[in-house]
This record gives C-alpha cells, sequence and structure tokens, in this order.
C-alpha cells in the first residue's frame, strides 16, 4: 500500500499519542480478581482492548478509584488455556467469537464480556446482549507483488470462492495464468462470517483453504503468490499505519486490496475509507455481555456500564477515543456507542 506524507505523519501523531497513553497489556499482566471484569473472543480488537484495559485502569487509579472492579482482556492466541481470574479453573484458551460464546454462556462462568466482530446471528442465546463499540471494514488480502490484482469483484470473490474460478486467467487479459489459492481464517472468526455474508457464499467451495489466524500475514501459507485471504481493513492499519504489531500478529507480506473499485484506505487521512465502511463490507464492533449482568443493580452491572454503557468510559473518554482511531477503527457517533442489540 502506498503511504503518503499525510499518512506517515498521521502514524507518528498515532504512535506518540499511545506512548503517552503507556503500553497496551497483551494478557493480562496481573491475575484477575474475583470481581474484576474479564473478557476473550475475537483477535481483531483484541490489541484495542489490551490498550483499553491499561488507559481505563490508569484512569481508576489516578482518580483514587481502588476499589471498582478492573478491565482486563485476554488474547485469542498463545497458551493453550488461561486462567480468568482467582478462583477460576484454567479454561482452553478462546481463539475467536465462537469460543468466547461459549465461554461466556458456560455454567459456571469466569468470563464477563466478548469482543466479537461480526452481528448477532439466529443461533446466539437470547440472554446475551450486543453493546456497540466500534465500526470496522473487511476486505481481501494478497501478497505484494504476487500474482492477484489490485480490485475483485464482489462477483469475482464469489466465483472465487464458491471454486468456479481457479485461475487468475480466468478474470482477464493480463493476468497470469496461475491457480487461484483462496485461503478463510479459523471457521470460528467473525471476519470469515462477514466476507462470506458479504460475496453471498454460504458453503466454501472444495478449493478454499481454512485455518489460519485472522489478520494477519506471517503464517507461511500466506507467503505465496496466489493466495488471498480475508482481512480486517481497521486491523490492517493498526499494524501497518500506527505501528501496533508483533511478531505473530503483523500484515507480514500481506496488503489489503480494493473491491468493486472502492480502496480499503483513505490513504491521506490513514483511516478505514468511508464508502467501504459504508457497503456490505462494512461492519459493527461488539461486545457482548450477559443480560442478566448488564441490567443488573449490583457492583458487576454497574461496572460494566461504567466501561461500555452511552455512559460509559468507551463511549465518552477522549483516551478511549483516541485508543479506537489508533488502533484503525472508526469512532461510533453520539449515542450509536454503547447501544444494545
Amino acid at each position: 500500500m502506498r503511504r503518503t506524507a499525510g499518512t506517515a505523519l498521521l502514524a507518528a501523531a498515532a504512535l506518540a499519542a499511545t506512548a503517552l497513553a503507556g503500553p497496551a497489556a497483551a494478557d493480562p499482566p496481573v491475575l484477575p480478581g474475583p470481581d474484576d471484569i474479564v473478557g476473550v473472543g475475537a483477535q481483531t480488537t483484541g490489541p484495542l482492548f489490551g490498550q483499553f484495559s491499561t488507559d481505563y485502569n490508569a484512569f481508576l487509579a489516578g482518580g483514587g478509584n481502588t476499589t471498582s472492579p478492573r478491565l482486563y482482556s485476554f488474547d485469542s492466541t498463545g497458551s493453550p488455556t488461561i486462567t480468568p481470574r482467582a478462583g477460576a479453573a484454567a479454561i482452553p484458551r478462546p481463539a475467536g467469537v465462537g469460543d468466547g460464546l461459549v465461554q461466556l454462556n458456560a455454567v459456571p462462568s469466569a468470563v464477563d464480556f466478548v469482543r466479537v466482530d461480526r452481528p448477532r446471528q439466529a443461533s446466539d442465546p437470547a440472554s446475551d446482549t450486543f453493546v456497540a463499540l466500534a465500526k470496522d471494514a473487511v476486505t481481501w488480502a494478497a501478497k505484494s507483488g504476487g500474482n492477484a490484482p489490485a480490485n475483485l469483484t464482489t462477483v469475482q470473490l464469489r466465483a472465487i470462492y464458491q471454486c468456479t474460478v481457479t485461475n487468475w486467467a480466468q478474470l482477464g487479459t493480463g493476468l497470469p495464468n496461475a491457480t487461484v489459492k483462496p485461503y478463510l481464517p479459523q471457521a470460528a472468526s467473525g471476519v470469515r462470517t462477514l466476507f462470506l455474508g458479504a460475496i453471498g457464499v454460504t458453503t466454501p467451495g472444495a478449493c478454499v483453504t481454512t485455518g489460519p489466524a485472522d489478520n494477519q500475514g506471517v503464517d507461511p501459507v500466506l507467503n505465496d503468490p496466489n493466495v488471498l485471504i480475508p482481512y480486517s481493513v481497521g486491523h490492517y492499519l493498526g499494524q501497518t499505519v500506527y505501528g501496533h504489531s508483533t511478531p505473530v500478529d503483523a500484515a507480514g507480506v500481506l496488503t489489503v486490496r480494493a473491491v468493486d473499485g472502492i480502496a480499503p484506505v483513505n490513504a491521506t487521512a490513514g483511516t478505514i475509507n468511508a464508502p467501504l465502511a459504508a457497503s456490505a463490507y462494512g461492519r459493527l464492533l461488539w461486545d457482548v455481555v450477559r443480560q442478566s449482568d448488564w441490567a443488573g443493580t449490583g457492583a458487576k452491572g454497574i461496572a460494566l456500564r461504567a466501561i461500555f454503557g452511552p455512559s460509559g468510559w468507551i463511549c465518552t473518554s477522549t483516551t478511549a477515543a483516541n485508543d479506537v482511531r489508533n488502533y484503525g477503527f472508526l469512532r461510533l457517533p453520539g449515542a450509536a456507542c454503547g447501544s444494545t442489540a
């Protein structure tokens, strides 16, 4: 992706803002207490929540608040198991939305919220409440310098993922005679769900390979001139423009590409391109909680609303707004942030 001088300046400013806010946590730096607010789930917003945890807990401490529950979030990758809080048994690390929702609705559960990057589905428990967080968009990515073009239409993407197009040369003059290799992230991925819905594919064809972790280009299988895979535009911006990458969470060899002639990135502003965010490839990002907790009058309900609600820290804090932007996402306007579904 070409970076303009304006984008470079934005990146420098974002890095400076992040440095002032303090480094983001990955897994919690301490074992969360029995009453703390603990989350798991989608990889897309995992790094953002590491920063939220650092900044929200600093906000409480800076105000002299020593009693309110703290906020903690576990990554979707890492050790095979996690211990969510003091006194809880170890559980398999949730690798995405599906695994996270299973843990949220387990009895007993040591998880208070799930990072979710797909809409509510008919199979989701009615007892779960989706709380709106931010806006993102999903596109496709391919190896820089590989055989994939700069743009594919929705019709072409559908044909590729249904395996009726299997060679780049089938898509037009000038493309090489080489086999297309469509990939999808792991089955619990919200990126996968949104992308397949946007291109109108219910069941991917037999030529499609499933497996890589979301939103990264460091897996060796993706270092191939013919591979393409869905990718969160916001997460990509966080990695490539705002400097939030790690050895296992980086764009690596991949660059994001246009859909239907719509570029994924506004390179001047360093943001998700608004027309893509407004299309079928745009999506809301959510945090999912138990309705009984959300409506509760006890300490947990009060803490959840103080963090995620329309009048809560995420929706009203300048620090949180900067975090959302500096991790590549679009802040929701007004009452949309913290609204429920």
